[in-house]
């Protein structure tokens, strides 16, 4: 099942699935069009970025991104990251992008490892994570163990927290449904995404396993990240002094960027080449969708 959804369509069609437990909101008639953010910056005022699709795929840069973000700033306009990768905290990711070429500081990026974390839900004992290999929790104030390291937290641990999906497998994925079906505990998912786009295609993220954990359950999941509303209100939070309407999300997903930033209240553009629509109709996809960017342009 989950191998098909490396493909973009059926990613798709998966996300239209899930609707129900996405946020709702209102869209415009039809979207600019234009090559790159700069032929559209006279319209905000600051900028709310993806990562994966916007600014990297992957580990490799965007042509341009690099020089797009310097030519923004020269031109006044503010910038925040919102990124879904919850293996990341705030300086884990800012030492990320540094590495890639970029130049964001600690108040410019809002992890949703961190969204998730600011608001656990209280717990009385320990939080099964699943997270990347050598992943380390001092930024959590919660007693928090490595499930996937410490297999009895499936049925000990008094809530399960998905971080990671990086070495998640069919049989992991099978113990979380039982120890859910079995014992109904919080579920807390700091990526939402359900694919993520990488040099050689696409990786399956938390999303993905935890709406069909919901599925088979009947459980619910506390969600933090695109395109639910607590990233959005931490990223404008760095954006003081700047009406919403003059904020545009950035992104390469309809369901999560561009649904999460209309949600939210501010503009959205859509970055057609680089991400999960890469080398595919947009049009189409916003079509059959009904969710329509304020702007599409080819490239960062």
């Amino acid at each position: 099942m989950y191998d098909a959804l490396t493909d973009a369509e059926a990613a798709f069609l998966r996300y239209e699935d899930v609707r129900h437990r996405l946020p709702r909101a209102r869209f415009a008639a039809e979207p600019v069009r234009a090559g790159t953010l700069a032929e559209v910056a006279h319209r905000y005022d600051a900028f709310i970025l993806d990562a994966f699709g916007v600014l990297n795929v992957g580990e490799t840069p965007i042509p341009d991104a690099i020089g797009r973000m310097a030519d923004l700033r020269a031109m006044g306009k503010r910038l925040v990251v919102l990124t879904n990768a919850a293996s990341y905290t705030r300086a884990e990711a800012v030492a990320k992008y540094a590495r890639l070429g970029f130049d964001f500081g600690p108040d410019e990026v809002v992890s949703s490892r961190d969204v998730a974390v600011a608001r656990l839900p209280a717990l009385s004992g320990t939080w099964g994570a699943f997270a990347a290999a050598g992943d380390t929790f001092g930024d959590i104030a919660a007693d928090v163990g490595h499930a996937i390291d410490e297999p009895s937290l499936f049925d000990a641990a008094g809530g399960f927290l998905f971080l990671s999906s990086a070495r998640w497998t069919p049989g992991l994925q099978e113990r979380l449904v039982a120890a859910l079906a079995a014992r109904p505990r919080p579920l807390v998912v700091a990526n939402p995404d359900l694919v993520a786009p990488r040099e050689d295609g696409l990786t399956l993220e938390p999303g993905l396993y935890a709406h069909d954990a919901l599925d088979r359950t009947g459980c619910a999941a506390a969600w933090f990240g695109k395109p639910f509303g607590d990233g959005f209100r931490d990223a404008l939070a760095r954006l003081e002094g700047i009406r919403p309407s003059r904020v545009a999300m950035v992104g390469d997903t309809l369901h999560t960027d561009v649904l999460g930033g209309a949600a939210a209240g501010i503009g959205t553009v859509l970055v057609a080449r680089h991400g999960l629509f890469a080398g595919r109709d947009v049009a189409g996809y916003v079509a059959r969708s009904g969710i329509v960017p304020d702007v599409i342009v080819e490239t960062t």
